[in-house]
């Protein structure tokens, strides 16, 4: 039997929502170091891509000429998000001294590396500075410990993309990729998170950290390394791609092939919600995503509330209780990604509820 016979009587995947596409690029964001640590083993080359600029347009300015009234509404919805507004905070205790939260955003955006003010001091002047995982210091341990999990980053049944995809998304997917210079063919057996780390970012993003630049998380981290500082993590990479992989894999395809539909508006996503970031305005960020395509009715949020407690809620707890000890001992550098700081849920009020006060001060 002719195999491209098979992805041509392969039913489509369903659409996902707004809601659901939105978060998944949102959680896409944190396998950075996953995509480049691959991206070397398929030789990407660095030099030609650290000429690659970002070229993304804040998608809200013409909201705000164009479609006043959607606008008004992600902003109202944004308004009701507990702890929406900031991204650096001050966690006090009666006793002890001050520890900081600082929400970041895992790109290399030059103006994302800044940090609000007082936050690169209050790095420098902390006892530990506290990351998501310290593993992003040493790429090469970060690999080995990947290497001993093959199942999480590809299939290991005899499986690839092939087998999830009619042709038309494998037709798609195969641009997408080769847009970014990459051959189908090289990762048709890679995992759909780790694809989407690849389609999820603008290739001037993938190109500068290839280039040798630094993201935010990293930056930190490896500043507080030259000052002698310890440095301690509240997560595994295998515990955020285990998060992923507790997920049907066909919701991942879905979410792939429809975020690659995006294109070149991809870098107006990012752009977007890097300004958004920078202005404090973190509860905005979903809202936003969410409108980025329009809504169908009578779609599915069972798979959109189960990527949200996975990887977000469930994350929170664990970035929570990891930072619990830390917090204990006073002046402690903590920098996780900025959507997990608002909601009730979120990091902000978890560590609220272990007693603490914690107030923004970066606006």
């Amino acid at each position: 039997m002719n195999p491209h016979r098979l992805f041509t009587l392969r039913p489509p995947l369903p659409r996902l929502s707004p809601s659901e596409i939105g978060l998944w690029i949102a959680g896409a964001l944190p396998l950075l170091l996953v995509a480049l640590l691959l991206a070397a083993l398929l030789a990407a080359s660095p030099a030609r891509a650290s000429d690659i600029a970002c070229h993304g347009e804040n998608l809200l300015v013409a909201m705000e000429k164009q479609k006043p009234e959607e606008l008004a509404k992600i902003r109202a919805e944004a308004a009701k998000v507990p702890n929406g507004q900031g991204i650096f905070w001050k966690v006090e205790k009666e006793g002890l001294k001050p520890s900081y939260l600082l929400g970041t955003m895992h790109v290399t955006d030059p103006r994302v590396l800044t940090m609000p003010k007082g936050a690169r001091e209050a790095a420098a002047t902390a006892d530990v500075v506290v990351i998501e995982s310290d593993e992003i210091l040493d790429e090469q341990k970060a690999a080995a410990s990947l290497l001993m999990h093959p199942e999480l980053t590809m299939f290991t049944d005899g499986k690839s993309v092939k087998d999830h995809l009619d042709a038309a998304d494998l037709a798609k997917l195969e641009s997408g990729l080769k847009e970014r210079g990459l051959a189908l063919g090289a990762v048709a057996r890679m995992k759909p998170w780790i694809l989407a780390s690849f389609v999820a970012l603008p290739a001037c993003e993938l190109s500068r950290k290839a280039a040798g630049a630094s993201f935010l998380d990293k930056q930190i981290a490896e500043d507080a390394v030259k000052a002698g500082k310890p440095i301690a993590g509240l997560e595994t990479l295998v515990e955020q791609l285990e998060a992923m992989a507790d997920l049907p894999v066909d919701f991942h395809f879905r979410a792939l092939i429809e975020t690659i539909a995006l294109g070149d508006k991809m870098e107006d996503v990012i752009e977007t919600m890097t300004e958004l970031y920078l202005a404090g305005d973190i509860g905005m960020t979903m809202p936003f995503l969410k409108a980025v395509a329009p809504t169908e009715s009578g779609e599915d949020e069972s798979a959109y509330a189960a990527f949200e407690t996975r990887i977000v809620r469930d994350r929170n707890l664990v970035m929570a209780e990891g930072s619990k000890r830390h917090l204990e001992k006073g002046n402690a550098f903590i920098a996780v990604g900025a959507l997990h700081l608002p909601g009730n849920e979120g990091l902000v009020e978890l560590i609220r509820k272990q007693g603490y006060t914690v107030t923004r001060i970066d606006g």
